[in-house]
């Protein structure tokens, strides 16, 4: 055994001379068995490159021609602005052009923007847009959007914030076409109005269907019981659950429950029972009567 551990630390004292430590300057390029893709054949911004005869990695842009989804025209459509210093508001709809569709307010573009909504925000705003995405779990807490603040909010200055940033949030210019940025605030237009939707403003089956649900009052209750002996004692030595048991024996699903005395034993918690019982309300005497 103790040659083992001899061999062993040998190995790793030769890996380490051999290797170096990660981090450490040396005069020389170090050996590295594993150079973890640190040097790859690639263009870097800002950096010198023997490829190109000027020797210089960036490239100027072709002449007469604009990035991808740089708009021609910087107006409100591409910006959030009417003019240098206000955010406008509202949804700048436009005919089709070229193979793109119409941006409106429509139920495609809804539908569109709850699709583009669900890939690039609610891992951190939710799906509710209430700011609890998964993101939240890990210490990231996101604005809601259902805060008066973002209620109150110029569409114009969402649009900015989805193209540009703001706080811990990326931009998202770079990765969302400009029409979809419109119909993702529109799609959180709707969110934030589900929140807040008074009943009359639902249909009629959906009226029905709230009510309906409003008047469900019975729950199912698992209860565990004592069996009669200590139950007894329990009984007769506390007046307030005995007054409390007796009013709950006239209910119909507690009728013809025996407290009298009995030679089964004493062990408590003995069984269990499903009940379907009405909710009793917080105030009632059973309520009180509890430990």
């Amino acid at each position: 055994m103790r040659y083992f551990n001899l061999a062993v630390l040998l190995a790793v004292i030769a890996v380490v001379a051999m290797a170096g430590f990660r981090g450490h300057h040396f005069q020389k390029p170090p050996f590295e068995v594993f150079p973890d893709m640190n040097y790859q054949p690639k263009v870097k911004d800002q950096q010198p490159s023997a490829f190109f005869a000027d020797g210089i990695a960036s490239r100027p842009p072709i002449d007469g021609t604009v990035a991808e989804e740089m708009p021609a025209v910087m107006d409100y459509w591409a910006t959030g602005k009417y003019d240098a210093g206000h955010w406008g508001d509202g949804i700048p709809v436009h005919a089709a052009h070229g193979e793109d569709p119409p941006l409106g307010v429509t139920s495609f573009d809804i539908a569109r923007g709850r699709e583009r909504y669900s890939i690039n925000c609610a891992v951190c705003h939710g799906a509710a847009g209430d700011g609890k995405g998964i993101t939240s779990q890990y210490g990231i807490n996101a604005t809601s959007y259902q805060s008066d603040r973002i209620r109150t909010m110029n569409d114009g200055e969402i649009f900015n914030t989805i193209t540009n940033g703001k706080g811990q949030m990326m931009g998202y210019g770079y990765n969302i076409a400009i029409d979809d940025r419109w119909r993702i605030i529109e799609y959180i237009r709707a969110l934030q109005h589900s929140q807040n939707a008074k009943l009359e403003e639902a249909s009629p089956q959906e009226q029905a269907d709230l009510q309906k649900a409003q008047k469900k009052t019975t729950s199912t209750f698992k209860v565990q019981y004592l069996d009669q002996h200590t139950m007894l004692g329990w009984y007769e030595g506390n007046v307030k659950v005995r007054k409390a048991m007796t009013e709950l024996t006239e209910l119909p699903n507690f009728a013809g429950l025996d407290l009298g005395s009995s030679s089964t034993g004493s062990k408590a918690c003995s069984h269990s029972v499903n009940l379907e019982i009405p909710l009793i309300p917080s105030k009632s005497p059973f309520s009180e009567a509890l430990p």
